[in-house]
């Protein structure tokens, strides 16, 4: 992949072969959310497929439900249109899914570890469906810790980080 491209997860680049054919439906749903999101952006794709019902968020930042989600991302977008994810790892155990991901929000730093974010998102699924989220972000650099306290204080929701 070229900086200019956009990212793309691979399913089959994660996928165990002792995962029951639960875990393995439910790591297709978050790579498939988290490419439409994340990487491509396709707000209208991820809208249609995942909201509506009930999506906790413990991200104290963003608001809950999908739609939150979404409209969290669209600001953030806007501002770093080239945000995406390189996803580097993917875990599943039972109804939880987890990602290990090199994030950054410049083409041109993509592929680099010395620039962006190290993330880790934990997604709970629930009869296959996206129920709630959890994250770890940890910046890399000096521009992203930057980045991180300046729009780290916004409040989305009262849930638990736990």
């Amino acid at each position: 992949m070229n900086n200019t491209e956009t990212p793309k997860i691979h399913f089959n680049n994660y996928v165990q072969e002792h995962w029951t054919e639960q875990e393995t439906k439910n790591v297709k749903t978050v790579i498939d959310f988290f490419q439409h999101l994340m990487n491509e952006h396709d707000f209208d794709y991820t809208l249609k497929t995942y909201g509506g019902g009930t999506y906790i968020q413990h991200n104290r930042a963003i608001p809950d439900n999908i739609e939150g989600l979404v409209g969290y991302v669209k600001k953030f977008t806007k501002r770093y249109p080239e945000y995406s994810f390189d996803v580097k790892k993917v875990f599943a155990d039972g109804d939880i899914v987890v990602l290990h991901s090199h994030t950054t929000v410049r083409a041109k730093d993509r592929g680099n570890e010395k620039k962006g974010f190290i993330i880790t998102d934990t997604f709970r699924l629930e009869n296959g469906r996206l129920a709630e989220h959890w994250d770890a972000i940890q910046p890399i650099d000096f521009s992203t810790r930057f980045l991180f306290m300046m729009i780290g204080g916004a409040v989305g929701n009262n849930n638990p980080t736990y």
